[in-house]
């Protein structure tokens, strides 16, 4: 149950207010993405099967998208729906600012691992990157992970290993390792103390 200190009426104000919000900003979202791609109009509308009319009018606010062309759009830039109805997605400028106090948990289905996100949300920038403390003998599993993009690791305290296509590497404090993630890789804290690490990934396209 969802409770509201606000009278009725200014609720349903409040709620049609943010309901014009996200739709407002889906446009600009779209444009930027087309631009981080370095996309055409019609290069866009080739991949997507959607005309360069009605992408340069959804970018300017000139029309609304269906759910239909909105799925079209999202596939030809490779990010789910989500991307440009997501209200805490609204500022699409390519930056983000961080604060040490302001770090947002990041979901990891690994056990041991937090990860507190020094990067920007997912869609306006190719790289994340997580301050990662890891839980005394955390590992990510007895099965080698392999997905597209690159990761890099600075170990800020404490030991852990990282496995990349079969060879083990052991990082201490300082030490940092750079690998494709494309190859089979893991990573376990063997210790009985926890270790620290600047962790960045680098997604795909």
């Amino acid at each position: 149950m969802t409770l509201s200190t606000s009278p009725p009426s200014q609720a349903k104000e409040s709620g049609l207010d943010g309901l014009q919000q996200i739709v407002s900003s889906i446009g600009p979202k779209l444009r930027e993405l087309r631009k981080q791609r370095g996309l055409s109009l019609q290069q866009l509308a080739e991949r997507s099967d959607v005309s360069a009319a009605a992408i340069h009018k959804i970018e300017r606010n000139g029309m609304v998208p269906t759910i239909t062309t909105l799925l079209k759009l999202a596939g030809a830039l490779n990010r789910p729906v989500s991307y440009f109805v997501d209200e805490e997605s609204g500022d699409v400028r390519p930056v983000a600012y961080t604060t040490a106090t302001q770090r947002r948990t990041l979901y990891t289905s690994h056990q041991g691992i937090d990860l507190a996100a020094i990067s920007g949300p997912y869609g306006r920038f190719f790289l994340a990157g997580a301050v990662a403390t890891i839980d005394p003998h955390a590992s990510s599993g007895d099965k080698p992970m392999e997905h597209p993009g690159e990761e890099l690791v600075l170990v800020l305290e404490g030991d852990f290993d990282v496995e990349v296509d079969g060879v083990p590497f052991q990082l201490h404090e300082g030490d940092a390792l750079h690998w494709r993630t494309d190859r089979p890789h893991s990573w376990r804290n063997s210790t009985s103390a926890p270790a620290r690490a600047v962790w960045l990934a680098l997604r795909p396209l």
